[in-house]
């Protein structure tokens, strides 16, 4: 059973999609009406619900809020493909740092215009 979180997730999911835009854990949940959890674990059980029960959804425009991946994770090649750009994070081994324009990333009051 699907849980209302992810099902909101999703839906901002599918607005972040609609946009082209990504956003930070924080900026998601907060979106859909709850706490992305310490280190964004809240979130990362809804994302890996929304992948089971929409597979379809671009999951990976949800990016944790320090914006740092490990380098081999799946969510790396889908943003670079995307156009996002990927740097060796500073004093983080293993780790890229997401760099986000400000025209790439969702600001929810500008949804609208």
């Amino acid at each position: 059973m699907t849980s209302t979180r992810a099902a909101d997730v999703a839906e901002v999911l599918w607005e972040l999609k609609r946009a082209d835009k990504v956003a930070t854990f924080s900026s998601v949940a907060e979106r859909a009406g709850f706490s992305a959890g310490a280190n964004g674990r809240s979130m990362i059980t809804c994302i890996r619900n929304v992948r089971k029960d929409w597979p379809h959804l671009q999951w990976w425009r949800a990016i944790n809020d320090k914006c740092l991946l490990e380098n081999d994770c799946e969510q790396v090649g889908i943003l670079k493909e995307n156009g996002l750009e990927l740097n060796d994070a500073e004093g983080e081994e293993g780790m890229l740092s997401v760099v986000i324009a400000e025209e790439q990333t969702m600001r929810w009051d500008d949804a609208h215009k």
